[in-house]
């Protein structure tokens, strides 16, 4: 195996992960609003999300590496952190999608992380811009989202 696609590797292992944090995060948010569009929007994102993750993950294991199959414990942390926050606060969609946004705003900073890294391949390159845009997506989607139920407050 290349260096170029040991990096590259690297590089996909750490967005899968990632993607396997925003697809948890999205079925938490899913399981814990009680908006029935903001349901649909946040089981969406997870399907995205995991769809993502496979699409990585299967172009791992093309180039011979073993792909990442869990969540990080940073995202862990972090969904038990808004599942007591949550049940203290209650379920308020600000606040969801508040989380919703932060999520992506994780998945947007790996992403262009990945994005700037020479080493890996450009088929791999061409993947990870491909699915930044997904992100970009969701992110702009999520804050939009965020924006109006603020606005209705």
């Amino acid at each position: 195996m290349t260096d170029a696609h040991k990096e590259t590797i690297k590089v996909l292992n750490d967005l899968i992960e990632t993607s396997k944090d925003g697809e948890a995060g999205f079925k938490d948010l899913a399981e814990n609003t009680k908006n029935v569009e903001l349901k649909g929007v946040f089981t969406t994102a997870a399907a995205d999300t995991a769809s993502g993750a496979a699409e990585l993950q299967a172009y791992v294991r093309q180039l011979g590496g073993e792909a990442e199959t869990t969540t990080s414990v940073a995202g862990d942390l972090h969904r038990r952190w808004v599942d007591l926050k949550s049940a203290i606060t209650g379920k308020d969609d600000v606040a969801l999608l508040n989380e919703a946004e932060r999520g992506e705003d994780v998945a947007k900073k790996s992403y262009t992380k990945a994005l700037e890294n020479k080493d890996v391949t450009p088929e791999a390159h061409a993947l990870i811009q491909k699915q930044f845009e997904g992100v970009m997506r969701n992110h702009d989607k999520i804050k939009a989202l965020r924006d109006a139920a603020r606005a209705q407050k």
